[in-house]
């Protein structure tokens, strides 16, 4: 008995040290790039684009293409905040395909990335934490 009381004492002092060396931590997503950076939607079949997330990571293995799973996408600002129920001059479903919106003339941006808060109000919108940004140009 005494010799298993040990063997878990180490096992739990190793543990921990790994723990505390940044070993066995999760690993963090430090930046996002969106491609193409910038695009007219005039280009591209029905003016729909089909944007990519590629993230870094703090630990291997990095860079990686995002999914939905990984990210949240909208069309915003540039500075990571995601607008609510307001016209942002395009759409961007959760697998990033973008789209003008009709009557709208002019640059907008689109975001990917890990979402920081939500409101409560859906109106409200949210805000990004780690977030790349590309501009979609509307005829």
């Amino acid at each position: 008995m005494a010799r298993f009381a040990s063997f878990s004492a180490m096992s739990l002092a190793l543990l921990v040290a790994l723990a505390l060396s940044g070993c066995g931590g999760s690993r963090q997503l430090q930046s996002v790039t969106l491609s193409p950076a910038s695009a007219d939607a005039k280009d591209f079949h029905n003016g729909q684009v089909q944007f990519t997330a590629t993230g870094t990571f703090s630990r291997p293995p990095s860079p990686v293409q995002l999914t939905s799973k990984d990210v949240q996408w909208c069309v915003g600002s540039g500075t990571g905040a995601c607008p609510g129920n307001i016209n942002t001059g395009a759409i961007v479903d959760q697998s990033g395909v973008a789209q003008c919106n009709s009557g709208f003339v002019g640059t907008t941006t689109v975001q990917a990335g890990n979402v920081k808060s939500a409101s409560m109000n859906p109106d409200a919108g949210f805000q990004l934490k780690v977030f790349g940004s590309a501009q979609l140009t509307c005829p």
